[in-house]
């Protein structure tokens, strides 16, 4: 593997090399030839464990096989198959992306991150991802995980966004760079988590933090999540529950609401968020799905 970059990231570059072969994980939109389908495990992997998006991943595609064929569904079926996934604005924004592939790009996911970032709901780190995974691009990869990862193994000091971005760059070998994002992030997940299991670690060696020692700098480094709220009783929560109710179709707002009201009394008003957010609209006496056909109400 030809490498670049700084010389003083040689030897955890060398480290992860020869340790990529023992973090490769089983996942099926790793190494996966379709644009599209990576495109969707990226969207759905934002906020969201990994283990929750392997079958609500390939229920999707097996529904939607093309950004054209989601582009010409109704979002009300595409919020429908994300069930389990949480964070519905997520859907919103890939059928929205999907409108702009077909419609922009002539059905085919971009291949730039420039490009990728016209697309709904897409930032730096997925446009990134989708270049380098699905095109080979070289280009870093910079999630949370890669961030613990930059900031302990590379740096041992917390780190800027833009020196994060900097350092993962300058890690990037000439070749195969999409598997070396792929490593990073596998290191990441694994061993570089937020509890971090150095123990085990097989790139402990070439690790800065584990040769020099001091307060762990992970967690005030750029791109490195914050512990979310509980779930329980939260917002969140709450906009699953009238997502949920709704899957099945129309309903009656009265009767919605009355079926909330024993779990929270800002049923009403998230109902009205959810409305805002263009995932629920209102016909008439009835609430359901943005984009759902008529259908009689319960």
């Amino acid at each position: 593997m030809t490498t670049s970059g700084s010389s003083e990231h040689a030897a955890f570059r060398r480290a992860l090399r020869r340790a990529s072969p023992s973090l490769a994980r089983d996942l099926p939109w790793i190494g996966h030839v379709d644009p599209w389908a990576i495109l969707v495990s990226e969207f759905m992997l934002q906020q969201t464990q990994v283990a929750r998006v392997r079958e609500p991943w390939h229920r999707f595609l097996v529904r939607f096989p093309t950004a054209g064929s989601c582009a010409d569904a109704a979002l009300a079926d595409v919020v429908r198959l994300w069930e389990g996934l949480g964070y519905h604005r997520r859907a919103r924004s890939l059928h929205a992306s999907a409108q702009v592939i077909r419609d922009r790009f002539r059905g085919e996911v971009p291949r730039e991150p420039d490009l990728l970032r016209q697309l709904p709901g897409v930032g730096e780190y997925t446009a990134h991802a989708v270049a380098s995974f699905a095109y080979g691009r070289r280009v870093a990869v910079l999630d949370t995980n890669v961030g613990r990862v930059l900031a302990r193994a590379v740096a041992n000091r917390p780190l800027a966004r833009r020196e994060a971005a900097s350092i993962a760059q300058d890690l990037l070998p000439v070749r195969e760079s999409a598997a070396f994002n792929q490593a990073m992030i596998d290191l990441g997940a694994q061993f570089c988590r937020a509890r971090p299991q150095c123990r085990t670690c097989p790139v402990a060696r070439a690790c800065r933090w584990n040769a020099e020692g001091g307060a762990d700098p992970a967690p005030e480094s750029a791109a490195v999540s914050r512990p979310q709220a509980p779930f329980a009783g939260s917002t969140r929560q709450l906009r699953g529950r009238v997502i949920a109710e709704l899957r099945s179709g129309p309903r009656s707002k009265a009767a919605l609401l009355e079926r909330l009201a024993g779990e929270s009394t800002a049923s009403e008003s998230v109902l009205d968020q959810l409305v805002r957010d263009g995932l629920v609209e209102g016909r008439g006496r009835l609430v359901q799905l943005a984009g759902e056909r008529a259908q009689r109400g319960r």
